[in-house]
């Protein structure tokens, strides 16, 4: 579709695992298949647990690391296959803001340094003066002082280096963030501000990101819609507000009953699930999830479960709304949720 900025079709990431004396022991399938879309100006939070392939996902799409197979379509343009040197260009469309903003930067550089680098290997300022300028618009943008230029990374805060990441990324005006779980790291208090900012630079700069993060509550303060992924594969992806209020896949539902409610009086039902996480090196036949799903039927032992739609860009990956009469009812529901 025209308003897709990016377009990614059956992506998987397998890295070669070794077992005793080095011998090949398989592959860890981190990211096993993945499609989904994201629309200009939007933001796609991307959820699950810790392993689940999330920070995998964003690297992949970014070509920090190479892709084992797929289809990557930036702004219509096939970029899966390209090598290091086609992809410098493309660097100025797609940029990544990092997890731990303490290890994200080089320590040995100044902020102005930092945030300099790309208007300088992208050819976005011609002199010294032009540079300078640059950096110290960056830096007011995302909050911090002219003198910060100065400075050193280990002189800042955890919030304050996450500001200096995100200028770097908006130094070359891409159109599409990936921001790896980028508050995770950081205060409560700060985690806010640090949001606020970037839906303040999102409004402003006409961008679209891929939001990474376990937190669920952060997700939902963010994100327009929502990807849910369970070892290497989405298994739910909806607008926010359907998600959250009307969960369809059982991993979903035991997902959002984990979340802490604010009032200690309200009561909540807790889905707990048995077992743990299969190993990525192994994982199960048929639906990935069906180990741990209190409603497992026969079939997901061994079928994959494709992609289901059972209401407006509500889509499921669970055997259990294969039907007409599901999917009918899945409907009700979130229409029942919106009235």
């Amino acid at each position: 579709m025209a308003d897709n900025l990016l377009v990614v079709k059956g992506l998987k990431q397998y890295y070669a695992a070794k077992g005793d004396f080095g011998q090949k022991a398989g592959y860890v399938k981190a990211v096993d298949g993945v499609d989904f879309e994201v629309r200009r100006g939007e933001v796609f939070g991307i959820v699950g647990e810790s392993g689940c392939g999330k920070s995998t996902l964003g690297k992949s799409i970014c070509k920090l690391i190479e892709p084992t197979e797929g289809s990557i379509l930036l702004d219509g343009e096939e970029i899966s296959k390209y090598t290091p040197s086609q992809m410098r260009p493309i660097r100025k469309k797609i940029q990544m803001v990092f997890q731990d903003p303490y290890a994200s930067l080089n320590p040995r550089m100044s902020v102005r340094d930092i945030v300099a680098e790309p208007l300088i290997i992208h050819g976005l300022a011609k002199t010294r003066q032009e540079t300078d300028a640059k950096v110290i618009d960056l830096l007011r943008r995302v909050g911090l002082d002219d003198y910060h230029a100065n400075r050193y990374p280990h002189e800042f805060s955890g919030g304050q280096r996450q500001r200096i990441g995100i200028a770097r990324a908006l130094a070359v005006q891409p159109q599409l963030i990936i921001a790896d779980e980028p508050v995770s790291a950081l205060d409560v208090s700060i985690q806010s501000q640090v949001l606020n900012l970037m839906n303040e630079l999102k409004k402003a700069n006409n961008l679209t990101y891929i939001f990474v993060a376990h937190d669920l509550s952060v997700v939902e303060h963010i994100s327009d819609r929502v990807g849910v992924m369970y070892l290497g594969n989405f298994v739910e992806v909806a607008d926010k507000y359907n998600l959250y209020q009307n969960p369809l896949h059982p991993y979903t539902r035991a997902l959002l009953s984990a979340v802490p409610i604010p009032d200690p009086k309200a009561k909540k039902d807790r889905i707990i699930l048995e077992g743990s996480i299969p190993s990525a090196l192994n994982p199960p036949s048929g639906c990935k999830f069906h180990t741990r799903c209190p409603q497992c039927m026969e079939r997901c032992k061994t079928e994959v479960p494709p992609k289901y739609q059972v209401g407006d860009n509500h889509y499921v990956y669970c055997h259990l709304y294969d039907t007409e009469d599901a999917k009918k009812e899945a409907k009700k529901a979130e229409e029942a949720v919106v009235k």
